[in-house]
Order: C-alpha cells, then sequence, then structure tokens
C-alpha cells in the first residue's frame, strides 16, 4: 500500500530530497505533477525531476506537495 505525507518544513524536504521519494503536486487543487524527484529547494520554490530533460519549477506558496513511498 502506498504512503502519503504532506511536505510542510524544510527537514521534510530535505528527507524527500535525500532519499529520493517520489512527490505528487498539486496546485489549486489539481494534479499537476507525479513521479519526480526534488533535485532542489528554498524558501519560494521547489525543483522537481521526472526524466533527465523534464525538470519542474513549482512555487512553494501555491503548491502542496506530497511524498509517496
Amino acid at each position: 500500500m502506498a504512503r502519503t505525507r504532506k511536505l510542510l518544513t524544510d527537514d521534510d524536504f530535505q528527507e524527500a530530497m535525500n532519499k529520493q521519494f517520489a512527490v505528487r503536486v498539486f496546485e489549486h487543487d489539481h494534479l499537476i505533477s507525479a513521479g519526480g524527484r526534488i533535485i532542489r529547494f528554498d524558501d519560494n520554490q521547489v525543483v522537481i525531476q521526472q526524466s533527465i530533460s523534464d525538470i519542474a519549477y513549482h512555487a512553494r506558496a501555491s503548491c502542496d506537495f506530497f511524498e509517496t513511498r
């Protein structure tokens, strides 16, 4: 069974990045990204890579991030 957890703090994002958990991103209650890995984050944005050439930048304030294990 898949387990999901909402990422809220810098420690949450750091753990998801270090352990390379898959991440789902929601914006305005719509799924906009699924299955990517966090490669970088700061106070304003989260950078998620889905494949070699597919990198997305998401605003941390307007999106909800969930790790999937």
